[in-house]
């Protein structure tokens, strides 16, 4: 069966967008009336997997790119500014995504982050600032 999970190791997020793009061309190629275009189950269920693995790997790397903006010296206020979102906003998401790796650690097929990569991480994380 195909799932977010069984493919995910499979791909980098641009090999993942690459083949999502095609399977979407595809499909949008059908809808005008061209049968040989048309996906199949598998290659629909391709889809909606993909579509998954996409968004987990972006919002990954999303998380990443703040660790580095926090690193270079930005504010939670320009964080946020640069995300569309307030400043408590974006630092919230952050604090998941920190609490997300800790649980992911030791899990069968994810690295996730140890005590240390914890405490390394909320320490750059640090506070938003006041108003």
């Amino acid at each position: 069966m195909t799932t977010p999970q069984s493919i995910e190791p499979q791909y980098t997020l641009l090999t993942a967008v690459a083949r999502l793009d095609e399977l979407r061309v595809r499909e949008s190629l059908a809808g005008a009336g061209s049968d040989e275009e048309a996906l199949d189950r598998g290659e629909l269920l391709e889809l909606l997997a993909l579509s998954e693995v996409v968004a987990r790997k972006a919002a990954y790397g999303r998380q990443l790119s703040v660790r580095a903006a926090r690193e270079a010296g930005a504010s939670w206020s320009q964080i946020g500014a640069a995300l569309g979102t307030s400043k408590q906003a974006a630092w919230e998401a952050h604090n998941r995504w920190i609490d997300e790796q800790a649980a992911a650690h030791g899990q069968l097929g994810q690295m996730g982050f140890d005590e240390d990569d914890v405490a390394e991480a909320r320490a750059i994380a640090g506070e938003p600032e006041g108003p």
